[in-house]
């Protein structure tokens, strides 16, 4: 009987060092608090799934904050402001973790910026930015309002309807 207990309690142990393998990030990013039915919205939007290193995905934790959440760790992967900007539109208020030497060198909350330039496709098919090569502008009217309005022809889209360019 004390062989099983040992046995149980080294295969523990052993459980326990594959998760800290699998869970620290030596270099890279964590993207927190992502809603879970947008996970793999957000997937999609970052091209995760042509990374050549490795991508860690939590589905469906239990949060304090948001009752259920997603998380994605992403080695050795900086993500560019434009990247951030797209990551606002599809999930505002997600938490950015930027890891060096497995610390937490900088932490930061996605915020919606005041001005989107390329990154969301005008839904008047009028538009100039539908019929001519020009970069779309959009500018957020605040979170209350939840819409963006193009600076070219005023249409006003909410947030759950904005197609990525």
């Amino acid at each position: 009987m004390s062989y099983y207990l040992h046995f149980t309690f080294s295969k523990y142990q052993n459980m326990k060092r594959q998760e800290l393998q699998v869970a620290a990030l030596r270099n890279g990013t964590v993207i927190d608090h992502i809603p879970s039915a947008k996970l793999f919205e957000v997937i999609g939007l970052l091209h995760l799934q042509e990374m050549h290193s490795s991508v860690t995905v939590g589905y469906n934790l239990k949060s304090k904050k948001m009752g259920n959440k997603s998380i994605i760790k992403v080695a050795d992967k900086f993500f560019s402001d434009d990247e951030i900007n797209q990551l606002s539109v599809v999930t505002p208020n997600v938490t950015l973790s930027i890891i060096r030497d497995y610390e937490v060198v900088e932490k930061k909350e996605v915020k919606m910026p005041e001005e989107l330039i390329g990154i969301v496709k005008c839904d008047n098919h009028k538009c100039i930015t539908n019929n001519e090569p020009m970069q779309t502008r959009f500018h957020f009217l605040g979170k209350e309002r939840g819409t963006l309005q193009c600076h070219y022809c005023n249409r006003e889209i909410n947030l759950a309807d904005v197609k990525l360019v």
